[in-house]
């Protein structure tokens, strides 16, 4: 599995690239390094996830399956590279589409606490 350059890494947590410096509706991540993209995104289970953002920052992050609100990607509080603060936050997963080997997760609104 790629690691990400900077920011904590759990050996266990699957790297996700992101594009932008924080998560928003609509926003996606590539999540690399799964055995069976396809089943995953088919039918997801709860994965650790290093989320790398456009900036280079890497946050740890939960994708969370089968909660009452459906699958979660549940994100540590982090700081931006130009240096604004992100809180901890849990976001609802609108789509998860297996492509090219890995799986994009596409982000729908805030999911509840």
């Amino acid at each position: 599995m790629d690691q990400p350059t900077t920011g904590p890494v759990d050996e266990n947590a699957f790297l996700a690239v992101c594009a932008h410096t924080h998560l928003f509706p609509g926003a996606q991540c590539r999540i690399r390094g799964l055995a069976d993209a396809d089943a995953f995104a088919a039918a997801p289970w709860t994965i650790e996830l290093a989320l790398r953002f456009g900036d280079d920052v890497v946050t740890p992050a939960d994708l969370c399956a089968q909660t009452p609100a459906g699958s979660v990607l549940k994100v540590a509080a982090y700081t931006t590279a130009a240096g604004t603060s992100i809180t901890e936050r849990s976001w609802q997963i609108r789509d998860l589409d297996p492509t090219g080997g890995a799986v994009v997760l596409v982000l729908g609104g805030s999911a509840p606490a």
